[in-house]
């Protein structure tokens, strides 16, 4: 398939413009395959928090990003996160694709695996191996990694759309750790060619951040640290979803890139905290998980909210100027939010601080339509 120019245009201008790995590598897939159209644009809620647990998907094997063609988590696994305050310490490690390279791994001594020269290639892994205390054990990683302080020394081998294979090799990692559907399909495969020891993050769900932190904390010998650090995600996220699932609906529009119009829908990470604060969104059941959408689409709901995450939670001039349309209620209202792009993309428990920060804000304007008698009712 032949991209064209201004498609991968609009790539390089959101990548430079977000600097967050997850963001590229959402436009990256966008690339490889024709854009889907919206099927409907319903007032029907999204998910509560309660009945996304049966949504949430694990990849299908692909390499082209988060298309939504996942399959259902199993009971099982949604239960070992699911109303319990600490994570099961025998957790099931699904993140890792290569079992056989993992459970070899995790048969060295703690003292071994804590010695283990890693590649993390995503700012999502290198931010949750410093949390388990594992930072000093990474040699390269890709770029964006700038979290935290500490990792922007680290030297980067690459990024979303190309890995520096021939560098990989020379640094001779003991395992590179990649992200399945945030790392370019071609390049792993020639690393396995290579002997190079890969094994996967893969989180999908926001339970699964959990998950990841455990299965870093057995691969370098840090469990004790992991499951600390992952009894305590889980403690706020359950504590999030017992605040707001039973909140009354709100109609939130997010804006994940202007240029061209781009929001989220179905299994789609960010869709998936618009669920968690209870926010509504109109086109929530559309074909793609990040679906294109027309301005006119987006005023005829009326979003009483409007989320617009930006680099540093900071105004740009190439976000969509909303107070220009009046007749929205959350143009009118001033119900236009601004979370971290740097943290809510990124599938690690850092993010959780920023969602919360983002269902406060949601629930203030809820408050207040509720008290106001809203125009858009």
């Amino acid at each position: 398939m032949v991209i064209s120019w201004p498609t991968r245009l609009t790539t390089l201008c959101l990548c430079a413009f977000t600097f967050s790995a997850f963001t590229c590598n959402i436009a990256h897939a966008l690339d490889q395959v024709a854009t889907s159209e919206i099927a409907d644009i319903t007032e029907s809620a999204t998910p509560s928090a309660a009945s996304m647990k049966s949504q949430g998907h694990q990849a299908d094997g692909d390499d082209e990003g988060h298309k939504g063609n996942g399959e259902r988590l199993s009971e099982k696994n949604e239960a070992q996160h699911t109303g319990q305050a600490k994570p099961a310490k025998s957790a099931t490690i699904r993140l890792a694709e290569s079992d056989a390279i993992f459970q070899e791994i995790t048969a060295l001594s703690k003292e071994k695996r804590q010695k283990l020269r890693i590649i993390a290639l995503a700012p999502h892994i290198v931010e949750s191996m410093f949390e388990v205390g594992a930072g000093q054990q990474i040699i390269a990683t890709t770029a964006h990694a700038d979290y935290p302080e500490a990792a922007k020394d680290i030297l980067q081998i690459g990024n979303y759309a190309r890995l520096q294979i021939e560098k990989i090799v020379q640094l001779q990692p003991d395992v590179v750790i990649a992200w399945k559907t945030g790392n370019p399909g071609d390049d792993l495969s020639r690393l396995k060619k290579y002997q190079v020891k890969v094994i996967y993050s893969n989180p999908t769900t926001l339970s699964q951040v959990a998950d990841e932190l455990l299965m870093l904390g057995q691969l370098t010998g840090r469990e004790t640290a992991a499951e600390q650090a992952a009894t305590a995600y889980i403690t706020q996220l359950n504590s999030l979803k017992t605040r707001y699932a039973q909140q009354a609906p709100i109609r939130t529009f997010y804006e994940l890139w202007s240029r061209p119009l781009r929001t989220v829908a179905n299994n789609a990470w960010p869709q998936q905290q618009l669920a968690l604060c209870g926010a509504q969104n109109p086109f929530a059941h559309a074909n793609d998980d990040y679906p294109s959408v027309g301005l006119e689409q987006v005023l005829v709901t009326l979003p009483q909210v409007i989320i617009q995450p930006t680099q540093h939670a900071a105004d740009t001039p190439d976000a969509l100027n909303w107070a220009k349309w009046q007749h929205i209620p959350a143009a009118q209202n001033g119900f236009i939010f601004h979370p971290n792009a740097d943290k809510v993309h990124r599938m690690t428990s850092r993010m959780l601080d920023e969602v919360a920060l983002m269902c406060e804000q949601i629930d203030k304007a809820r408050q207040f339509y509720q008290a106001n008698s809203p125009v858009s009712e």
